[in-house]
């Protein structure tokens, strides 16, 4: 994922204050659409604030219903909104309510003291007032933020001494240090000078038994996958074999979802359609019905876009055309409703899928059952599109 400078203002890439770059995926239409923020959670992490505390400025700024699921991880502005628009908002956000007001830095904890919000940072020492005129600062108040433990205070005092080591600089108009590049320079090659102490100190004797050997091997492959695929429209095909592989050895009901995630990440197929074919022809079998809602979060974080949709119903043709005909053949709709109720295939997706049979993942035949068998749901889903537009 993308990351930015949390003041988008300072243009150093050396500046250590990053975030993920905000994403958005419209869904719906006529009066039900509605924008979701997928990675907002990552974002408030990177700002040390509640995810519903940015959703809920986007409500205020733009003047619309926003819906803050924290325990699935959904955040949701109704109406159509862009990506960019929503990041321009969340510069905003960040300038009112995370950002120090003496140093610009964005260190800062929020304390609640006789109904004021007070900007404690921990960077500078300084306690600013938080705009008490804007209509977020209620909610922040009725719903203040559970207190940093003590171990995350001393990670984040331990990442501003790191800056800090050689006596601070001087500050800019900005807010930034003037060595803050001398200084993470400086700090990288002490870092590597430390790696090379330990990499003296390792025992390089090397194991040549044979299955040794074969376990050097496969993992050469893994990494010279990652590394060197190309993308996934233009081949790099083995990074999908070897991530389908690795899923059909886990054990289903208790592999977690961070754990396929960083196994995506590994393999460089994290955020590409294919790895969404993959996922779900491999996490789920004869009790998909009642699997899906388990996975909807891990759903939610591999599908983001029509692209990733349609691969994911691909990856459904395979499951239940090549590998539980027999089992699931009937059950289809069933599935797709399930698919359909935690929101991760859209709409017209849906019904784009069903117009006709397709070679793409599974033979002509195979899919035209496939799509027979869906045909309750897509009559329902179309006639249910076709009132929506009407109303």
């Amino acid at each position: 994922m993308a990351t930015i400078n949390v003041r988008r203002d300072v243009k150093d890439s050396f500046y250590r204050y990053k975030m993920p770059r905000l994403l958005s995926k419209v869904e719906g239409k006529g009066n039900g659409i509605k924008t979701v923020v997928p990675n907002m959670t990552e974002i408030a992490r990177a700002l040390s604030r509640p995810p519903s505390y940015p959703t809920k400025y986007f409500g205020c700024e733009l003047g619309a219903q926003v819906k803050c699921d924290d325990k699935n991880e959904r955040y949701i502005v109704n109406g159509e909104h862009d990506a960019e628009r929503l990041q321009t908002i969340l510069d905003g956000f960040i300038s009112k309510f995370v950002l120090c007001a003496s140093c610009r830095n964005p260190e800062t904890d929020i304390i609640i003291k006789n109904d004021d919000i007070l900007m404690d940072c921990k960077a500078c020492g300084a306690q600013n007032m938080a705009d008490m005129r804007h209509k977020l600062s209620t909610y922040i108040v009725k719903n203040p933020p559970a207190q940093a433990s003590k171990n995350q205070r001393k990670q984040r005092k331990a990442a501003t001494a790191q800056t800090n080591e050689l006596g601070g600089g001087f500050e800019n108009e900005e807010g930034g240090s003037d060595d803050d590049i001398i200084s993470q320079r400086i700090n990288k090659e002490a870092a590597g000078l430390s790696m090379e102490s330990k990499l003296a100190q390792e025992d390089w004797s090397e194991d040549t038994s044979e299955a040794a050997v074969a376990q050097r091997m496969r993992e050469l492959s893994v990494k010279g996958v990652a590394a060197f695929a190309e993308d996934d429209d233009e081949g790099g095909e083995s990074k999908y074999e070897l991530f389908g592989a690795w899923l059909d050895e886990q054990d289903n009901n208790t592999i977690s979802d961070d754990d396929i995630i960083a196994k995506a990440e590994e393999l460089d197929v994290y955020g590409k359609y294919k790895a969404c074919q993959v996922l779900v022809q491999c996490i789920f079998d004869e009790s998909i019905a009642a699997q899906i809602p388990k996975r909807a979060n891990l759903l939610r974080k591999f599908v983001t876009e029509e692209k990733h949709q349609k691969a994911a119903l691909g990856g459904l043709e395979r499951l239940v055309g090549l590998e539980y005909k027999d089992a699931l053949m009937k059950k289809v709709p069933g599935i797709l409703m399930k698919l359909y109720d935690v929101e991760i295939i859209e709409d017209d997706v849906f019904i784009k899928w069903g117009e006709k049979p397709s070679k793409k993942y599974v033979a002509k035949d195979v899919s035209k059952a496939v799509k027979k068998a869906a045909q309750p749901f897509l009559e329902w889903i179309e006639n249910a599109s076709e009132e929506e537009d009407s109303d």
